[in-house]
């Protein structure tokens, strides 16, 4: 009797990896990519390097934390040895790994991400050419991975210490498992593989950033452009049932801690809070970020406690204030989709902020800071990567911008497969507005709208030489 294949990868799909990777094109891509982030490591070495006396983490000092406390003590914490759920904890548990392996530096933690980039740009290759098979779906990847080696933001961003590049990798896998699964046109052993794989990528995102789950909605609504119902709930119910497994380790963690059900972080109702409070609107407005503002009487109870506060106190702002959601809501999408980077000023020591009788934004100068605001980590203030970077990215993002709109409405005609990029950024914009916005919270999402960006450029290469032919 002849065994049983596992079910592994196909020889044919493996042949098909095989040959993309091969592509000078992809190789390009990946060359320009790496160049470009080694380039910046090296000119930005005196302000990304944290191990310089004076200088501050850029990215997250709670990641740094985070990770050099669980190699001291193996406990997940931001004060060591003491357990706490303030943030997604997947990314501070790759760093510690890191660090273990290699060392504490920003070399390492530059070429870390660098691997993270690269992976993604091959994803992001080979999501554009299975999405746009007919239409040069391979172009439009290339294109689309040359817009993401080269933008400035991200180039800056995930040189620093912070989950963007953890994260992109995995919403990058994440999407491209998904459209595997769905090209499958029976569920054998091979559909088994994406669906496994999916919902332990899926639930290892989640736990990177709460904000995925709402997308696996919008891809089962995607599954059903091609799919019927029940085929499409035999490859995602493995998705949704080992994505909650994987969820499910870390609530049993935080039961185990608290005593109470907290299914992500103990900082959820303080980061609904400051995109549902009075301060929002004013300080939007003025320029700044929320998270530099608190409740005037900040809650003083321990973490599981005032997280339920800063929902209540959430929650009682917009039921009270009804009238002013319309407005919170667009200034918060104006935010968001910004094509200059948000926040576009940073709080400077010595300087305090209030409410004046109309509701608006005052800056008085006082003895006392804004909680947290120090020269050291608003050092960028005035600083090349503020003068400079600024107006480099307006021009940069805002013109793949609008690329990408003209790209949005040209790719209705071939919506059931274009629909899955606008669902990516729909749910990022959904949760964004719902919680808090900024350029470095959208901005994972940006590599996959870029493929929409390069396929206006692509198509009207192609238009271009068919007219040119049919003239000669």
């Amino acid at each position: 009797m002849q065994a049983v294949k596992p079910a592994v990868m196909s020889d044919a799909f493996q042949q098909k990896i095989v040959r993309l990777l091969r592509h000078r094109g992809v190789w390009g891509v990946i060359a320009l990519l790496i160049v470009v982030r080694v380039v910046a490591l090296v000119i930005l070495a005196p302000t990304l390097d944290f191990n310089r006396e004076g200088n501050a983490i850029h990215g997250s000092e709670a990641y740094d934390a985070y990770a050099q406390n669980l190699l001291a003590s193996g406990v997940y914490g931001r004060t060591l040895g003491e357990p706490d759920a303030q943030i997604p904890p997947l990314y501070s548990y790759a760093l510690a790994l890191v660090y273990g392996l290699f060392g504490r530096n920003f070399i390492v933690v530059g070429a870390f991400h660098i691997l993270l980039d690269v992976l993604s740009a091959i994803l992001l290759i080979d999501i554009a050419r299975r999405l746009f098979r007919e239409q040069g779906g391979l172009w439009i990847g290339l294109l689309a991975g040359v817009f993401f080696a080269c933008y400035p933001y991200l180039v800056f961003q995930n040189l620093t210490v912070v989950d963007t590049p953890f994260w992109i990798t995995l919403l990058h896998l994440f999407v491209w498992l998904m459209i595997r699964l769905r090209e499958e046109a029976r569920f054998s052993r091979q559909a088994w593989v994406w669906s496994i794989l999916g919902g332990l990528v899926l639930g290892i995102a989640t736990l990177t950033r709460p904000i995925t789950p709402p997308l696996a909605l919008f891809v089962a609504l995607w599954f059903l452009f091609r799919l019927s119902f029940w085929q499409s709930v035999f490859r995602l119910l493995p998705v949704a049932l080992i994505s909650m497994l994987c969820v499910g380790v870390w609530i049993a963690r935080n039961w185990m801690v608290f005593g109470a059900f907290i299914p992500m972080t103990t900082t959820s109702g303080s980061n609904f809070w400051q995109g549902n409070s009075e301060w929002v609107i004013p300080v939007f407005t003025a320029g700044y970020d929320v998270q530099w503002t608190a409740p005037e009487e900040r809650p003083s109870i321990n973490d599981k406690e005032a997280n339920s506060v800063f929902m209540g106190l959430a929650t009682q702002f917009l039921s009270e204030n009804t009238n002013l959601i319309p407005e919170l809501l667009w200034v918060k999408f104006t935010v968001l989709w910004n094509p200059n980077i948000t926040p576009y000023y940073n709080p400077r020591e010595n300087e305090q902020w209030e409410l004046d009788e109309n509701g608006q934004l005052r800056i008085i100068q006082a003895e006392s800071s804004i909680t947290g605001v120090t020269n050291a980590n608003v050092s960028y203030n005035d600083s090349p990567l503020d003068t400079i970077g600024r107006p480099l990215h307006l021009v940069y993002f805002g013109t793949l911008l609008l690329l990408a709109t003209v790209g949005l409405f040209w790719s209705f005609r071939h919506w059931r497969e274009a629909s899955l990029l606008w669902f990516v950024q729909f749910s990022m914009t959904f949760m964004y507005m719902t919680f808090h916005p900024s350029t470095r919270y959208r901005s994972p999402s940006d590599p996959l709208l870029f493929i929409l960006s390069a396929m206006v450029i692509v198509w009207a290469w192609q238009r271009w030489q068919a007219n040119r032919r049919r003239i000669l």
